[in-house]
């Protein structure tokens, strides 16, 4: 292994399988489906789901939830979940510490109520994580309900993130899950990556693990990559790393077609099944990802008719992707009746001050877009990209198209496409990952 990193300047192995937080991508809607996650953890919003096929990344999406939540969150986490009624009230007493010699179910779930009162009143949100939640048995999934309703006066004691393979979303869909089901209050879905999520995804992971030469993965590389792995992350890391391999073994630092034929050959990968259902939205940040209800949540792409992109000028690749992007709105006036958080409030303030006064020639940057329900994931996605651009510059509009309500998040204000189009070369990466693209004031109108 050591001549493989050697052969392309590498310091570690960039495509390991285990989760390793350094190695986490926030495009293709990772790095908002973060962002909505901890807000809706932090602002009490109850359970909340995130489901997606193996090796979409939940578990390195879960781990990253360990690190990245607030000090005042303690965090319980359950790898195993295929566990008894008792078995998982004995885990979670576990995790918070409570001897557990022979207690009754009932005493246990008084153990653990006052346990968690007291870390209440000393300022602790409790939140437990539970991976592969679709292996989970009927009476354990009913005493996950039942521990939701655990609160104080103000607020729930006890914060549930459920991730888990489509399965989950079947097991929820059935008649005897209807309680549980109702009191999900946001659900993630992470979709498949794109071609040029794959790109990428490669190109990111290269990067961090100490490459500094010149994009070793053909075109065509990707394409195959992409359609072999069907978009998984896992698939993806394990076809890259067999393709370098293969390349270190013949003295090359170019992976082509070949490559990929004999690492394909090798992973011998079985097609996936057709069992996700895309009813929801999150779309620039993933080029088509489900989304929190719409991104129900965070990220899936709905079936309708989007109006035509503006066509990319020639130097810009990541508007090639504009396809897959939400059409603009058409003024008609959405329901009012949803209460934003502060910064959804202040932008769509700042919306309606410039669109009053913008030529109509002018040029913005289109970053995001999602139902308009996701209150979560739009007050997240706002705090996260203000701490990396202007906020001043950042606005959010809500519009009406063939009946859906949805809210889009646009950047900047310039005269020409030429211009839009060097100041979305110059953003962040992480936010340039997401593949924002140039549109005119006009489609605002």
């Amino acid at each position: 292994m050591s001549l493989y990193l050697e052969h392309f300047g590498l310091r570690e192995p960039p495509f390991r399988i285990t989760p390793h937080t350094d190695f986490f991508f926030s495009g293709a809607n990772r790095g908002p489906t973060l962002d909505a996650l901890i807000y809706a953890i932090t602002q009490d919003e109850g359970i909340v789901a995130v489901s997606g096929e193996v090796g979409s990344g939940k578990t390195m999406l879960c781990r990253m939830l360990l690190e990245c939540l607030p000090k005042e969150v303690e965090t319980l986490y359950l790898a195993n979940p295929s566990l008894s009624r008792q078995e998982i009230l004995g885990a979670i007493a576990d995790e918070l510490g409570i001897p557990i010699q022979a207690q009754s179910t009932h005493s246990l779930i008084r153990a653990i109520h006052n346990s968690l009162i007291d870390r209440y009143a000393a300022g602790k949100r409790v939140v437990l994580l539970i991976d592969e939640a679709h292996a989970m048995p009927a009476e354990s999934l009913e005493e996950i309900r039942l521990l939701s309703n655990l609160e104080s006066k103000a607020t729930k004691l006890l914060q549930i993130a459920l991730f888990g393979q489509p399965e989950l979303d079947a097991r929820l869909a059935a008649p005897d899950m209807r309680q549980l089901r109702e009191r999900i209050t946001q659900h993630f879905d992470l979709t498949p990556l794109k071609p040029g999520d794959v790109a990428n995804y490669i190109e990111f992971r290269l990067r961090k693990a100490g490459y500094h030469g010149p994009f070793p993965f053909s075109k065509r590389a990707i394409e195959m990559i992409t359609r072999f792995s069907e978009g998984l992350s896992r698939r993806i890391n394990i076809l890259a790393d067999k393709a370098l391999l293969a390349a270190y073994s013949s003295g090359d630092h170019r992976i082509d077609q070949k490559e990929i034929s004999l690492a394909a050959k090798d992973a011998r990968f079985r097609p996936l099944k057709p069992t996700r259902q895309q009813s929801r939205t999150l779309l620039p940040w993933t080029a088509g990802i489900a989304l929190l209800t719409g991104l129900s949540s965070m990220f899936l792409l709905p079936s309708q008719k989007q109006e035509a992109p503006v066509p990319p000028t020639p130097p810009l690749p990541l508007a090639q992707t504009v396809a897959l992007q939400p059409s603009l709105p058409k003024h008609s006036a959405p329901p009012t009746n949803i209460k934003y958080g502060p910064l959804t409030r202040q932008h769509l303030a700042q919306y309606e001050s410039w669109i009053a006064e913008v030529p109509r020639h002018h040029y913005f940057l289109q970053l995001f877009a999602t139902d308009a329900q996701n209150t979560g994931e739009i007050e997240g996605f706002l705090g996260r990209i203000g701490k990396l651009i202007d906020p001043a510059e950042l606005r959010a509009y809500r519009s009406t198209l063939s009946g859906h309500d949805r809210v889009g998040i646009i950047y900047g204000d310039f005269p020409t496409r030429e211009e839009a189009a060097e100041a979305m070369h110059n953003l962040p990466e992480a936010i340039r990952a997401a593949q924002p693209f140039p549109r005119p004031v006009t489609k605002l109108r």
